[in-house]
């Protein structure tokens, strides 16, 4: 059975985030937090929390060698703030961060075959060091249409390609189900067939639209649910959805959809 997580930074937002962890920990879940350059690492920790997954680099970008040696490095930060947490998967977008540790939108547009080589170059790197420090960097597929414009490789056919291509275990698809819903559709497809390739690090959710907790939307979670246990999925699933009413009702209704 797969584990359920939940996202930190999108419920109980009148409270600091070391207590939305403990308030999310005590509902049974683990937790996930993006930039932890921005969040007292110590208070964390002293939550009790577990730690699922949180952003693995604060700037840099795939496709050009100054912002890789960037990304590389700050990923190295990182895996050291990682640590301190018990947090053995990184996530990754390629586009570095910004104030509120959201992937910054670029202009890029689509992807070249140059742009191409040199980010499967850059993520065999990232790999290396996953490997090298024994977690997991995740690259997560994100949305043009609504939130990401301009961001190269945002599909998640794209992102699959990548981590396919890099084929190390170091290296995994954060497989986010809102961006996919806006950029593709056909999830359970999807998910079947990053599954079938062993490639998925995680998986994301929230509903479209609004990017709210399953239930509020199109999607048919539950099915997904479904489809994921007849997979044998055994790994994350992470609610990255901002709660529509009160964040112990989004929680609720998360792990509803969740409990085929």
């Amino acid at each position: 059975m797969y584990t359920l997580a939940v996202c930190a930074e999108m419920v109980f937002g009148d409270l600091p985030v070391h207590e939305r962890a403990r308030r999310i920990h005590d509902a049974g879940f683990q937790v996930e937090i993006w930039d932890w350059t921005r969040h007292d690492l110590t208070a964390l920790v002293r939550s009790g929390a577990a730690f699922s997954s949180m952003t693995g680099y604060v700037r840099g970008s795939l496709t050009d060698p100054d912002g890789a040696d960037e990304l590389l490095r700050t990923a190295a930060e990182s895996v050291r703030a990682a640590e301190r947490l018990g947090c053995t998967r990184l996530n990754l977008h390629g586009t570095g961060l910004d104030g509120e540790g959201l992937p910054v939108t670029a202009v890029t547009g689509e992807a070249t075959g140059p742009m191409w080589i040199a980010a499967r170059r850059t993520l065999s790197r990232v790999a290396d060091l996953g490997e090298r420090s024994g977690v997991v960097f995740t690259l997560e597929n994100l949305n043009t249409a609504v939130d990401h414009p301009g961001v190269p490789f945002a599909k998640a056919a794209d992102t699959l390609a990548l981590v396919a291509a890099v084929d190390r275990p170091g290296l995994r698809m954060n497989l986010d189900l809102y961006h996919a819903q806006i950029g593709e559709g056909n999830l359970i497809e999807l998910v079947r067939r990053a599954h079938g390739l062993g490639l998925i690090g995680e998986i994301q959710v929230a509903d479209v639209p609004g990017r709210r907790e399953p239930g509020t939307g199109e999607i048919n979670y539950p099915a997904v649910a479904v489809a994921l246990t007849d997979l044998g999925y055994d790994g994350t699933v992470a609610l990255e959805a901002w709660a529509s009413e009160d964040s112990d009702l989004a929680l609720e209704r998360f792990r509803t959809a969740f409990t085929p």
